[in-house]
């Protein structure tokens, strides 16, 4: 049985096949409608439906979202992509396709992904977070995911910024508060932030090509971007000290993360030094879509 992984993320969509021995056959993605639930399914079971009708064998299906499933009610919450919220889109999709699906956040599949066999391979624990779009994290320790009863282990980016300074807007959040991390820390936040700073309203893949180039008002922008990344990491040091931080999505790519903020969180890391290695996933944005099959593949096993 092939495990088929989908990632559904703020800008793309992207579907994987794997064979039992973890080989890919099949990679594609496509542009995530963001604004139209009913598209953003047709665009999943498109995805899917032709990667079964090519590869012509039985599959199992996980998907990784921007947000979870409600334990209660069965519906996604918590989904930076808000048109999810309130949709039942586990029933949906199991309706249409007539199979199982798992779904789980993101960011788990991530660490999942990367704990297995990627920059967190070997670590006792691992917290890796997906810096995009949006802002997330999850846990694996020991090889396993770490859940909770309200389906939100990791949910960093929805924490305040710690040690809060003057340049630091409080932006309002889709999540119904002010000042989330997410809103600050994501790429998203690097254009809300420096709109707010500069008065120029710029993608943060400007920002970046700037500062690489020696453009000083851009490099400030990135400083400040990475001494507020450097804080709130620093809490997660200081309450549950992992081995290694792993980092995925767009910000990740900046070269300057891995250099600067080790550096700057030695100043509210409560030890007298700061060991904790922060790495770039191995497996680039389509880490976590790794991992949603994986996922999709041991929950059905265990069922059988």
């Amino acid at each position: 049985m092939l495990q088929f992984g989908i990632d559904l993320g703020g800008t793309k969509t992207e579907i994987i096949a794997l064979d039992q021995s973890g080989k890919e056959l099949l990679r594609r993605r496509k542009p995530t409608p963001r604004d139209s639930y009913d598209e953003i399914l047709n665009n999943i079971l498109s995805l899917v439906n032709d990667a079964a009708s090519e590869l012509a064998q039985p599959y199992t299906l996980g998907l990784g979202i921007p947000g979870a499933l409600s334990y209660q009610t069965g519906l996604v919450k918590n989904a930076n992509t808000t048109c999810l919220i309130g949709k039942d889109l586990k029933g949906d999709l199991e309706r249409a396709l007539e199979q199982p699906v798992v779904i789980a956040n993101d960011a788990d599949c991530l660490a999942l992904s990367e704990a297995t066999d990627g920059a967190g391979a070997g670590f006792p624990t691992v917290f890796a977070v997906i810096v995009g779009t949006g802002c997330g994290g999850g846990w694996v320790v020991r090889g396993s995911l770490v859940s909770g009863p309200n389906a939100i282990a990791g949910e960093w980016g929805h924490n305040p910024l710690p040690w809060r300074e003057d340049s630091d807007a409080v932006l309002n959040c889709y999540c119904g508060l002010s000042g989330c991390q997410e809103t600050i820390l994501s790429g998203t936040g690097i254009r809300l932030q420096a709109r707010e700073e500069t008065g120029k309203d710029q993608p943060a893949e400007v920002w970046v090509a700037a500062a690489e180039a020696g453009d000083e008002e851009a490099k400030g922008v990135l400083f400040r971007h990475h001494r507020r990344l450097a804080k709130a990491l620093a809490a997660v040091i200081n309450l549950m000290d992992p081995h290694v931080i792993v980092l995925g999505g767009g910000v990740s790519n900046i070269a300057s993360v891995y250099d600067v903020v080790p550096q700057l969180w030695q100043e509210w890391v409560f030890s007298d030094s700061v060991i904790t290695p922060l790495k770039k996933s191995v497996h680039g944005d389509s880490s976590g879509v790794r991992g949603a099959a994986w996922l999709g593949a041991q929950a059905v096993h265990s069922k059988g």
